[in-house]
């Protein structure tokens, strides 16, 4: 019991213990703020990854627009509904319940 009091009454051990307290809770680079650090890097990591698979289906789309005037053809149709000057075009829409 005397030693954890002189162990207490050292100034040493109370600097020390305040330097961790102030570095765990108070300072600007707290455990949390860590945590949240983290938590930001890992969903801006997966944010990167969806957007390089993003970039390379589009990039390679391009490269087959580009190549092949068929598939040009077949883009142009389904996604901006562009016809043929003697052509109809019908949309149908699926109506859920």
């Amino acid at each position: 019991m005397k030693r954890l009091i002189d162990l207490v009454k050292n100034k040493f051990f109370l600097v020390t213990i305040a330097f961790l307290v102030w570095m765990i809770f108070f300072d600007k680079n707290d455990l949390f703020s860590q945590y949240q650090y983290h938590q930001q890097v890992s969903k801006l990591k997966q944010e990167r990854d969806f957007y390089k698979t993003e970039t390379e289906k589009v990039s390679k789309d391009l490269d087959e627009l580009t190549s092949n005037p068929q598939k040009l053809e077949k883009f142009a149709r389904e996604k901006y509904l562009m016809k043929k000057d003697n052509e109809d075009v019908y949309v149908i829409v699926n109506e859920k319940q």
